[in-house]
């Protein structure tokens, strides 16, 4: 991972930027729907018990995309075999390493209520590997920056998460990294916005 150290005044000036950005697919009006999109909408409320949010909202766009999306994320988050502090710390890794503003907003207070060590989350927010992190940890941050990184992953790391997770578990890490990859990317292309009086967390990587 590229080590973010930037001067407080870039990273002020960062911030107040990126509040700037233009939204360029914010929420769709109730009645600009297409048929397809309002189907798509109610069958995400009744599967998730909330509203089209977050990296859903451009999502929308393809509603057949969102809802297949959708659930993915509903395996990958809740029915994983990897416990949930980690599968959020590599959600984590993976909104550092595009810089995904949203995407860390909304799961850093989850990862944290999970039981991940908040030094660990302070250094990847920061841009660095964490110095302290138990076996799990150093495995799935070698796993997820090895395949950021190097596109791959070593057969060394690979043997050692089917040892401690299974196929399926060295699967579905991949697939985290993927899903939030993919959730990433279109937020950033999208330029989704913060919540409202919300100030980005992640200051820019040093590439």
């Amino acid at each position: 991972m590229r080590v973010a150290v930037l001067p407080v005044l870039s990273i002020l000036l960062f911030g107040s930027l990126s509040a700037l950005a233009q939204d360029r697919l914010p929420p769709l009006p109730a009645d600009a729907l297409s048929p397809e999109q309002k189907a798509a909408s109610e069958a995400f409320l009744a599967a998730r018990r909330t509203p089209v949010f977050g990296p859903f909202v451009p999502l929308l766009r393809s509603p057949e995309l969102m809802t297949n999306a959708s659930n993915m994320g509903l395996h990958l988050r809740y029915r994983s075999v990897l416990p949930l502090r980690l599968s959020e710390f590599i959600i984590l890794i993976t909104a550092r390493e595009w810089t995904q503003q949203l995407e860390w907003h909304i799961h850093a207070p989850i990862a944290l209520k999970a039981g991940l060590d908040p030094a660990i989350v302070t250094a990847i927010q920061e841009g660095r590997r964490p110095d302290a992190m138990g076996p799990e940890e150093t495995l799935v941050y070698a796993f997820s920056t090895e395949l950021h990184h190097n596109k791959a992953v070593s057969d060394t790391t690979y043997a050692r998460a089917v040892r401690t997770f299974g196929e399926q578990g060295a699967i579905e890490m991949a697939g985290i990294n993927g899903y939030y990859t993919l959730l990433a990317m279109s937020m950033n292309v999208a330029q989704t916005a913060l919540p409202d009086g919300a100030a980005p967390q992640l200051p820019p990587l040093i590439r």
